[in-house]
């Protein structure tokens, strides 16, 4: 299936039915008095996540979607029928803002979470509710209400842990596949990844991380160069980067170093928040070089680079499984932080009231 994390679309809720005025006509009762029902309300749009659905390509050529109309009340005071609730499948991670004004509306990010949309219209009114003591016939009702709408915009964001960066190449496919059950498609010839990739790392039984792979970054990208600064996104929600580097270039010319450097530069002008994510090196290929200790210190002094690195060869899983034990690690350091840090605030809004 093709992969679409971003479109447009126009929602609209139901009007409500409309009032009606009527009179009782029957043989023994000529002057029955009022009997007009009232309408039907204006069906709803809401959004649901839901995990089995992984891209927004339902939604990529969909101009607008319709609630059902409230039906209009009728004699005998019937009352018309409310319109049917619309309800749009989205995938886990979608989040829904409104076009116009670029607010968003709810980010999506558990399975199930439903939210409302637009709402449907206020049913009219019959002529049954406008009688009284003093006017026994009313003619009176009223008109059912427009059901709201909206050009929304729906962005996928994919929900993973752990985001791969780097350029074209670098070996992301690579390593994805060798660490987890993900099978992106690698080749022994130059090319890049066209869309994001999900893995899920299990460490153990009961450990498990998901990491992401999205196309890589060229230089240039964040003035829209390549594919890789539009995926980006992907990565906004992950609490560690692993910054993948080819040490071993199939050209023997290309500068590893430069390359990385590109890569960060590119990271920040685009995105400083992301930039500022906790990143660790992972340099790739070692089984190419012949004194990857060398290689890997010489990297790190030119690179200038003082935090986490990693030397590994993705094809044979030199390495990776160190690497994805380290990031579990993290990641329950990570996962314990935000618990404190919850427990704390709960504390706090305890004591204030």
């Amino acid at each position: 299936m093709k992969f679409i994390d971003e479109a447009t679309i126009k929602v609209f809720a139901g009007d409500g039915g409309n009032g009606i005025a009527t009179f009782r006509r029957e043989k023994y009762e000529p002057m029955g008095g009022p009997s007009g029902g009232d309408g039907g309300k204006g069906g709803s749009i809401y959004a649901v996540a839901d995990r089995n659905i992984n891209t927004l390509i339902d939604y990529r050529y969909t101009r607008s979607i319709r609630a059902e109309r409230g039906e209009n009340g009728r004699k005998a005071e019937q009352y018309g029928a409310g319109g049917e609730d619309t309800v749009m499948r989205v995938p886990v991670g979608t989040v829904i803002s409104d076009k116009a004004t670029g607010q968003m509306i709810v980010d999506l990010a558990d399975d199930g979470q439903r939210v409302l949309l637009a709402t449907g219209g206020i049913k009219g009114l019959g002529n049954v509710h406008f009688k009284s003591s003093i006017n026994r016939a009313p003619r009176q009702c009223t008109q059912g209400q427009e059901g709201e709408s909206f050009e929304l915009f729906l962005e996928l964001k994919v929900l993973a842990d752990v985001g791969l960066l780097g350029m074209p190449n670098a070996g992301k496919s690579t390593f994805i596949r060798s660490v987890s059950a993900a099978t992106p498609k690698v080749a022994g010839y130059p090319f890049t990844t066209l869309q994001p990739n999900l893995g899920v790392v299990r460490v153990d039984a009961n450990r498990s991380f998901v990491i992401a792979d999205v196309p890589g970054l060229i230089e240039g990208a964040a003035d829209g160069a390549g594919l890789g600064v539009r995926f980006l996104k992907h990565l906004s929600r992950t609490s560690l980067l692993l910054h993948l580097v080819d040490i071993a270039p199939l050209d023997g010319v290309t500068d590893p170093v430069a390359e990385a450097k590109a890569i960060v530069n590119e990271l920040k002008k685009h995105d400083e928040t992301l930039y500022e994510k906790p990143r660790w090196l992972v340099l790739n290929k070692v089984d190419m070089v012949e004194d990857p200790d060398k290689v890997t210190a010489e990297f790190k002094k030119r690179f200038d680079w003082d935090g986490p690195v990693y030397a590994i060869s993705a094809i044979n899983g030199k390495g990776c499984k160190q690497l994805t034990y380290d990031i579990m690690d993290h990641m329950d350091a990570v996962k314990r932080q935000e618990e404190e840090e919850k427990d704390r605030n709960e504390q706090v809004s305890a004591s204030e009231q």
